[in-house]
């Protein structure tokens, strides 16, 4: 515990070193408000606007865990797919490459266009944007079972089914959970992004409403609240790792 409480140290310093120069820059150079608005300024800001940024954190938590949910499973078995099934990787793989190219910002309003203002565009999305992550890390874990064994469970009638679950499964489920932790991440600044090209609720709609009235204050709070919700997801997909992966020095898709 006292080894993990020095490693929070340095970072913790960077940070108030950063929030003190901000604030002395700003006094000092009388900077404007709704151009830099002071670290005080946001945190008071945030104070009074907590029950409003409550409901919006709410609306976009919700479709941020349905969207990583969804987006998880689709990846996980797909990945399976392309594996278990011959020559399907060798076909598909360009094309789950090629879903990666297309711009979010193009994509968002198609999907509004062909499933109207609802949820499902957003958690379409969503899923499209953390599966392919996922995807690509299993595919990789999948190869990096340990041939000897490979070999040998082969050697004694292994089906391909029982290789897969008993032997290239436990060792993907690393690489997995690297793949988890970058759809994480991207899951809430997707999330933000659906919020803004049609909602009436969640982060996204209160920071493009607090943008057109130059309230850049509230634009901060939630930015604050945003990264807050990532670094949440994030850590509870570092606690699972660790109880899932137990006895591995470091993760191999790190």
């Amino acid at each position: 515990m006292a080894s993990k409480i020095r490693r929070l140290w340095p970072p913790l310093a960077v940070l108030v070193i950063v929030l003190a120069g901000w604030q002395g820059a700003v006094v000092l150079l009388g900077i404007n408000e709704y151009e830099l608005p002071s670290p005080l300024v946001i945190g008071a800001t945030a104070y009074e606007e907590a029950p409003r940024l409550f409901e919006h954190t709410k609306a976009t938590l919700g479709i941020t865990m349905l969207g990583f949910i969804i987006g998880s499973a689709a990846g996980f078995v797909l990945a399976a797919l392309l594996h278990l099934i011959p020559g399907a990787k060798a076909g598909f793989y360009p094309l789950l490459v090629l879903t990666q190219n297309v711009p979010v910002m193009a994509l968002g309003p198609l999907l509004v266009i062909w499933f109207g203002f609802g949820l499902m565009p957003k958690i379409i999305l969503l899923t499209i944007v953390c599966f392919f992550p996922i995807s690509v890390a299993m595919l990789t874990g999948l190869t990096k079972s340990d041939p000897k064994l490979l070999n040998y469970m082969s050697m004694i009638g292994a089906s391909k089914s029982q290789l897969f679950w008993r032997l290239e499964l436990p060792h993907a489920v690393p690489y997995l959970f690297s793949g988890l932790k970058i759809a994480a991440s991207y899951s809430v600044i997707s999330a933000i992004y659906a919020e803004t090209i049609g909602g009436s609720e969640g982060l996204g709609v209160y920071m493009r409403l607090s943008m057109r009235g130059w309230q850049t204050a509230n634009m901060f709070a939630a930015i604050a609240v945003v990264i807050t919700l990532s670094l949440v997801l994030f850590g509870l997909i570092f606690v699972l790792e660790r109880l899932f992966v137990r006895g591995t020095a470091g993760s191999k898709g790190e």
